[in-house]
């Protein structure tokens, strides 16, 4: 008689993580989750909106790599990790949207492959996740992890420029590029880095993808 074997696959805690956090995304059809950080459009043009955010907290980390994919990889199992109670005191917190990518040298072109990670000079990526309004600094749970680091982003003035489509480099740059020309058409200037705002699962389809540029402007009334 025929006797069939039994494979156990044993998954590490962040890969659990991983796993979760990607089903949910999955599931969640349009966007990865239903809380984004608060904001007033202040104006609008054909080109871009000008949003006032309120301020909201962000748990981030660096991650130095040779290729966008290991490090993309390595930085979302870690912040997975943190919101799926790898914590103090070990609480299970709900996936936000977007999910963020700062460029490091304030906006220097993406040395990689994807605009979701970019990388600097010496190769350090930078993401972030949005965390739940309901939390205050005093209140959200500290990361075990020492790489993780939780601050709070001020009220600011943000240029955001939306668009769909893959998160490839060109798609990216071409965009950052339409949005830093309207921005010096119009005599707004550009005081921070160029963000990368990605709201959509890796399994959504590139033309249902809501992807933004974003970047703080200076607030003299422009």
């Amino acid at each position: 008689m025929f006797r069939g074997t039994i494979i156990r696959v044993s998954l590490s805690r962040a890969a659990r993580c991983v796993l979760v956090a990607l089903t949910g995304l999955l599931l969640g059809g349009h966007a990865l989750a239903i809380e984004e950080p608060e904001f007033t459009v202040v104006e609008e043009t054909d080109a871009y909106e000008i949003r006032r955010y309120e301020p909201y907290l962000v748990a981030e980390v660096d991650v130095v790599a040779a290729t966008e994919k290991s490090a993309g990889g390595e930085a979302f199992r870690i912040l997975a990790g943190y919101i799926f109670g790898d914590n103090q005191p070990q609480t299970k917190m709900a996936m936000t949207a977007p999910v963020e990518m700062t460029e490091p040298d304030g906006g220097e072109k993406m040395q990689m492959t994807a605009p979701v990670e970019s990388s600097g000079s010496d190769g350090t990526y930078t993401y972030a996740f949005v965390m739940e309004r309901k939390y205050s600094l005093d209140t959200l749970p500290q990361p075990t992890d020492p790489r993780i680091r939780i601050r709070e982003k001020p009220e600011r003035l943000v240029a955001a420029l939306r668009y769909s489509g893959r998160w490839s480099e060109d798609n990216y740059e071409r965009h950052r590029a339409q949005l830093a020309a309207a921005l010096a058409a119009d005599g707004i200037d550009a005081i921070g880095p160029y963000t990368l705002a990605r709201y959509n699962s890796p399994f959504a389809l590139p033309w249902f993808r809501r992807n933004e540029v974003l970047v703080e402007v200076r607030p003299d009334g422009n």
